[in-house]
């Protein structure tokens, strides 16, 4: 399955439109005045701890504050050369971290103090528990905690290659990173794989020895922009074309994509605006319209509404105009919800919402139906880049989902910010 990343400016936004099938499944739109936080990493400064929630709240720009949680803060680097200790993290104190999530609703950005390089083929985690592994040879109790410090990518199948691929990188393994091998390494060579972990290796050090020397609030790391990491994220394999019409765009990803040594730098096209606009070719504004409104048409005549609340969002399903005088209205009722099914997943992911989804799905009184219809949605969900799961059907007959919280939905992209 092709897919082909569509990038275009607007006035206020950098949007980039991910095809599948010539299907517009993500849209995603970066602003243009102000600079993205994910993945940046700061020197901040711990303003508050809160012991109860198991919490700090760190100041990481100037004004701007983040929340630490300390249960997965493991190890934050402290800039006052201070030696560490278990739970050590207390008013005052100035540590390194990185933005993990970003400002959602109320909520301010997530950070963490694991910090985390992704390059095409490889992810250093800094997770403070694999053992020292030196050069050499690597003794067999050394050697099976470095492959602990490896985590393959859950895309890579065959029993063989995971396991080659493990023990590759367990050799870059120390005792304070490890790393996630993704799923565009299985077409990486060796010689790719040591160069990509030894330049992520070099770039946490120069982080970490950089940071100790730095006053607080200082940017260690500027993540690239958000349509970048689009092209960085995408599996190698399946990126069949970038294209853009803004030649400023063309010459940015170019560069990148050089920097970078992607392999396939021909996929990047500049496209002649004379041959009509990308917009209106793709469609982009208008499926970014719809994705804006709470309604949305199935071909069968019923419909959604999806809700985005403070606390959660959710989705009914209702029949709509598919409901005439039919006999077996049972079997309408679980067509119109495979259908709807379906649409929720495409919907979830155009549309980035996250945290916990709540969908109630026309009632059905089979007991089959309703498991079908669970599997039907597990399976689509199964697209999704981001972590998604379904949880299960509660005893009201809601089907409880969840979806990890990394960047903000499309609405508060695009129009919370303008209509502030």
């Amino acid at each position: 399955m092709g897919e082909e990343l569509i990038i275009i400016r607007q006035e206020h936004h950098i949007l980039t439109a991910r095809l599948e099938e010539n299907q517009i499944v993500q849209i995603q739109a970066d602003s243009i005045e102000q600079d993205g936080l994910l993945g940046n990493i700061y020197v901040g400064k711990v303003r508050n701890v809160v012991k109860n929630i198991h919490a700090a709240f760190v100041e990481f720009q100037k004004g701007q504050m983040g929340y630490l949680s300390l249960d997965t803060a493991n190890l934050p680097i402290h800039t006052d050369g201070a030696p560490f200790q278990p739970g050590r993290v207390l008013i005052g104190d100035e540590i390194i971290v990185q933005v993990s999530g970003e400002a959602v609703k109320t909520k301010p950005p997530t950070l963490s103090g694991k910090l985390e390089l992704p390059g095409k083929y490889l992810v250093l985690m800094a997770v403070g528990e694999t053992p020292q592994v030196g050069g050499g040879v690597i003794e067999s109790e050394q050697n099976r905690s470095a492959i602990q410090g490896v985590r393959v990518s859950k895309k890579i199948r065959e029993g063989e290659k995971r396991a080659e691929l493990k023990e590759q990188i367990a050799a870059y393994c120390t005792s304070e990173y490890g790393f996630v091998v993704r799923t565009n390494s299985t077409m990486a060579s060796r010689e790719a794989l040591r160069e990509e972990a030894e330049r992520l290796i070099r770039q946490y050090r120069q982080i970490v020895d950089y940071g100790k020397h730095k006053a607080r609030f200082s940017v260690l790391r500027q993540s690239p922009g958000g349509y970048l990491t689009q092209i960085r994220d995408s599996h190698q394999q399946r990126l069949t074309r970038i294209r853009t019409e803004d030649e400023l765009l063309f010459e940015e990803i170019r560069a990148y994509l050089q920097d970078n040594d992607w392999e396939n730098q021909e996929l990047l096209e500049l496209w002649d605006p004379e041959h009509g606009k990308l917009d209106a070719i793709y469609q982009i504004s208008k499926t970014l319209e719809r994705a804006m409104k709470s309604k949305v048409w199935l071909k069968s005549g019923a419909y959604l509404v999806i809700q985005p609340t403070e606390a959660l969002v959710s989705i009914d399903v209702n029949t709509g105009k598919a409901v005439t005088k039919k006999k077996d209205i049972q079997q309408t009722f679980y067509k119109i919800n495979r259908e709807a099914a379906l649409e929720i997943a495409k919907q979830l992911r155009l549309r980035n919402l996250s945290g916990m989804i709540l969908i109630d799905f026309i009632d059905m009184t089979s007991r089959q139906d309703q498991q079908d219809i669970m599997e039907l949605l597990r399976q689509a969900v199964l697209r999704d880049p981001v972590q998604t799961t379904v949880v299960d059907m509660t005893k009201l007959g809601l089907v409880e989902v969840t979806r990890k919280k990394i960047r903000k939905s499309l609405y508060e992209q695009v129009w919370k910010g303008r209509h502030e």
